[in-house]
């Protein structure tokens, strides 16, 4: 069996053809390729990732993580490994000053380079068992029934045969898997393109989405001293590119813009993105599936683009892992394409908004107004900052009658024995909870004990939690049964102990498989 390389070693390897026999091979090491890689081995699942790059990035292109991604980190216990990223309570929308504030415990938006958030997600997945193979560059994939093979080149360019019951790509908006598979991609072409640079030695004043007479200016100078830019000139069309913009073209367009001179700055970083605006038609095509940019490409505005990739991620694990060790009911995998395929559209529908309204020239002026008297009201500015940082996600599990079906668990603390503890630390075995709160609600059959932890709880008063008898909650902390509520039939029946056992199970078995699942054949 030939050895395999530290995932960063730079040296060339050559010899023969290697073969490697995986349960899920993950196509691209960024952020959302690795949070999958290791949600994947949390669950005791092999999994192969392989980035044609030789070695991690030295790029931060996204650098914020919203309240929904820092509570799903949270219940896997890598926050303490991000430090102490300076939070931000103000976010925007379309440029407009927005207060992101909502219950929870991580409101606002927190700053994190990408490089750190990589560095993170890459230990914990490889901790965890992951194997990352950087300098592989995927050239071919085909699915053989019963399995996916995909082939690629090694940093020797040795051909590498990978033997797969999976494939998901994480490869990003120029997804390779996307373009070998030929996955329908509609959407709408770029028209317009903001310029970015990171440069060194500049003393320009910060500006916050600064509109003036010719177009858009940005500009945030980094505790380091490197100073972020970014540019818009109104009416400029998106160029054709076949790679980044030269830094005389940002300094040029900031001159324009701003009758500033950055050139005699040093560039440490160059690149552009433009309002294209695409979504994969399906994210599951039988054995093949994507996530992140792979599977939805939008303006990076927020933040938003690589909180839905994680989020994304985060769906998809525990779900794939399911089906691998046969608990899966019916339909379990395909669910990640419905729930995230209509988050994808709500978000790419929210950012199209959003580009309008921050790369529009004049004509937008009025709109802009209207809209920043509408988020002076609490109920529109909830809802914006519901959007844009994943706290108003609700997936159709369904059930009726509690406000928290479909939602996500509350982050709270609750005693538990002797201890106070989080909810999210409830989650972090990354099986389902049946979180028992008052009284003596259904239990479920022992069989599901494998699948589902069972813990009781006493909630304080005052908390989200008070006054729900108990919760069944998906490993991506969604719940689908809440004890006590109505849950499809009359009152009357939904009072009675065996009705409620009869709904806790249908639950159980919807979303983590029939009580008692057959042995492999």
């Amino acid at each position: 069996m030939a050895t395999t390389p530290h995932p960063h070693d730079p040296t060339p390897r050559t010899g023969p053809a290697e073969t490697v026999d995986t349960q899920v091979i993950v196509v691209g090491a960024g952020p959302v390729g690795l949070l999958l890689a290791g949600e994947l081995a949390l669950r005791g699942v092999q999994v192969t990732v392989v980035e044609k790059r030789h070695g991690p990035t030295t790029e931060s292109r996204a650098s914020t993580l919203h309240a929904r991604t820092m509570e799903l980190l949270d219940s896997r216990g890598l926050l303490p490994d991000l430090g102490r990223p300076p939070r931000e309570p103000r976010g925007h929308f379309g440029g407009i000053p927005l207060d992101l504030t909502l219950p929870g415990p991580y409101p606002g938006q927190w700053k994190v380079p990408q490089t750190k958030t990589e560095s993170v997600l890459e230990e914990w997945a490889l901790g965890l068992g992951a194997d990352l193979r950087c300098g592989h560059e995927l050239r071919a994939v085909a699915d053989r029934g019963e399995h996916i093979e995909a082939t690629a080149t090694d940093r020797g360019g040795n051909a590498v045969t990978l033997h797969g019951r999976y494939l998901v790509a994480c490869d990003g908006q120029d997804s390779t898997v996307r373009a070998l598979t030929g996955a329908g991609f509609p959407g709408t072409e770029a028209a317009r393109e903001l310029l970015r640079a990171d440069v060194e030695g500049l003393d320009i004043p910060n500006r916050r989405f600064e509109r003036m007479p010719r177009g858009l200016a940005i500009a945030a100078r980094g505790p380091a001293g490197v100073t972020r830019v970014m540019v818009h000139e109104f009416g400029a069309g998106a160029r054709s590119r076949s790679g980044n913009p030269d830094f005389d073209e940002i300094a040029g367009a900031w001159r324009r813009v701003t009758g500033e001179d950055i050139s005699g700055g040093t560039p440490l970083w160059v690149n552009h993105f433009d309002d294209a605006n695409r979504r994969l038609t399906h994210y599951r095509h039988g054995r093949v599936l994507f996530a992140g940019d792979a599977a939805h490409r939008q303006m990076p505005i927020g933040g938003q683009a690589l909180n839905l990739g994680l989020q994304d991620a985060y769906n998809l694990g525990w779900k794939l892992a399911a089906e691998l060790d046969g608990t899966a009911p019916e339909g379990l995998l395909d669910s990640y394409d419905t729930e995230r395929a209509a988050v994808g559209a709500a978000v790419l529908g929210n950012i199209r908004a959003q580009a309008l309204l921050l790369l529009g020239g004049p004509a937008v002026e009025p709109l802009r107004t209207v809209l920043a008297e509408l988020i002076a009201y609490e109920d529109v500015r909830g809802h914006l900052a519901g959007m844009i940082s994943g706290l108003d996600i609700r997936y159709d599990v369904g059930g009726i009658g509690h406000p928290l079906l479909g939602a996500r668990l509350p982050h709270t603390r609750l005693g538990v024995g002797e201890a106070i503890v989080s909810t999210a630390e409830l989650l972090r075995s990354g099986r389902g909870l049946l979180l028992v709160l008052d009284g003596q609600p259904p239990r479920l059959d022992a069989a599901w004990d494998d699948r589902v932890d069972t813990v009781t709880a006493k909630a304080a008063p005052g908390s989200p939690l008070a006054g729900t008898p108990a919760l069944l909650v998906r490993p991506d902390g969604h719940v689908v049964w809440a004890g006590g509520a109505d849950s499809g039939g009359d009152s009357d029946a939904d009072s009675d102990a065996d009705s409620g056992a009869r709904a806790l199970a249908e639950a159980a078995g919807r979303w983590f498989g029939p009580a008692h699942v057959p042995a492999p054949a």
